[in-house]
C-alpha cells in the first residue's frame, strides 16, 4: 500500500491534469452570455480535491484505459459535482455564504446568476461526456449510469430527503443512510463504476469498483457529518456546525459522534477489501484513498 504522502501526491497529479483539461478543453463555454460564463468558471476553477473525475481516471486505468478516453468524462463529473454545490448553497437549499474558502456563487454573481450556472454546468457536461474516444457502446452505458445516478433517484433525490429531514422531522439511521447513499454515495460509486464501463471491465471487475465507490461514499459523508462538528474553519473552507444549526438529520446527530467515526472506519475497511484481489499503483492508490477519506480534515 502506497504511504500517505504518496497517496496525496497521486491525487493532487491526476487533480492537476483534470484542471489543465478543463482549463484548456472545457471552461471557454464559447457562445455563452459573459456573466453566465464567468459565474460557471468561477465555482468550475474554485479548487478541491476533484475526488470524484480522479476516481473516473483511476478505474479506468487500473482496468487498462488510457488516460485521453477518460479524460473528458471524467472533467464532466466534475462539472456535475460543481452545479450540484452550487445549487445546494442557495439559499432555498443549504443556504451557505462559503465555498471551498471563497463566496458561493450566488455570493459572488447573484441567485439567478448561480441557478443559471449550475443549469448550465449540469447540461454542458452531458455534452463533454461525448467528446471521449471510447467505443460508443460504453460511453453510451456511461452516460446512462451516471444519469441516473445524478438524477431524481440519485443525487437530485437525495437532496430533496435532506431537506425532508432539516429543521422539522428527525429521520431514522436507517433514513440518514438511504438519503446519504443517494445524496452522495451514488454520484461517487457512479464515478468508479463509469471508469471501469470506459475501460471495457469485467462483470467481476465492474462489482469491484461499483463495490468500492459504495463503501467509499459511505464513509466520506459520514466523515463530512463529523468534520461540520469537529473541524477547523479556516480549513474546513466553509461555516461549522451549519448542519446542527439548521436541524440537519445526519449520521452523528442520530447516532452519536463515537458511533458515527467507527460506522465510517467499518465502510473504509469494506472498500479496501473489495479491492483484494487488485494489484499495482492504482489499486495501492484507492486503498490508501480509503484510509485517508476517514482521516482527512477538510
Amino acid at each position: 500500500m502506497t504511504d500517505s504522502s504518496a497517496m496525496k501526491e497521486r491525487l493532487a497529479t491526476r487533480a492537476a491534469t483534470i484542471e489543465k483539461y478543463i482549463r484548456e478543453e472545457v471552461a471557454t463555454f464559447p457562445g455563452t452570455p459573459v456573466k453566465l460564463r464567468e459565474a460557471m468558471v468561477y465555482s468550475l476553477e474554485a479548487g478541491g480535491k476533484r475526488i470524484r473525475p480522479v476516481l473516473c481516471l483511476t478505474f479506468g486505468s487500473l482496468f487498462g484505459a488510457e488516460e485521453d478516453i477518460l479524460l473528458p468524462f471524467a472533467a464532466a463529473i466534475e462539472m456535475i459535482h460543481t452545479y450540484s454545490l452550487i445549487h445546494d448553497d442557495l439559499p432555498a437549499m443549504d443556504d451557505d455564504d462559503l465555498r471551498r474558502g471563497k463566496p458561493s456563487c450566488h455570493k459572488a454573481f447573484g441567485e439567478a446568476a448561480a441557478i443559471l450556472a449550475g443549469d448550465g454546468l449540469l447540461t454542458e457536461a452531458f455534452l463533454v461526456m461525448t467528446r471521449s474516444r471510447a467505443p460508443r457502446s460504453r460511453l453510451l452505458e456511461a452516460t446512462r449510469v451516471f444519469a441516473r445516478a445524478a438524477g431524481s433517484a440519485g443525487m437530485v433525490g437525495g437532496q430533496e430527503l435532506d431537506m425532508e429531514y432539516t429543521g422539522g422531522k428527525t429521520a431514522t439511521l436507517e433514513e440518514v443512510a438511504r438519503m446519504q447513499a443517494m445524496k452522495t454515495g451514488a454520484i461517487l460509486e457512479a464515478s468508479c463504476v463509469c471508469g471501469a464501463i470506459l475501460a471495457g471491465a469485467s462483470p467481476e471487475e465492474l462489482e469491484t469498483a461499483s463495490g468500492y465507490g459504495r463503501a467509499l461514499g459511505k464513509a466520506f459523508q459520514i466523515v463530512d457529518d463529523i468534520l461540520d462538528i469537529t473541524a477547523d474553519e479556516k480549513i474546513l473552507g466553509k461555516p461549522k456546525g451549519s448542519d446542527a444549526a439548521a436541524g440537519k438529520s445526519t449520521w452523528p446527530a442520530v447516532a452519536g459522534l463515537e458511533a458515527a467515526r467507527i460506522e465510517a472506519e467499518r465502510e473504509s475497511e469494506k472498500a479496501v477489501n473489495y479491492l483484494r484481489d487488485s494489484r499495482g499503483a492504482d489499486a495501492d492508490f484507492l486503498r490508501s484513498l480509503a484510509k485517508y477519506i476517514i482521516t482527512r480534515v477538510n
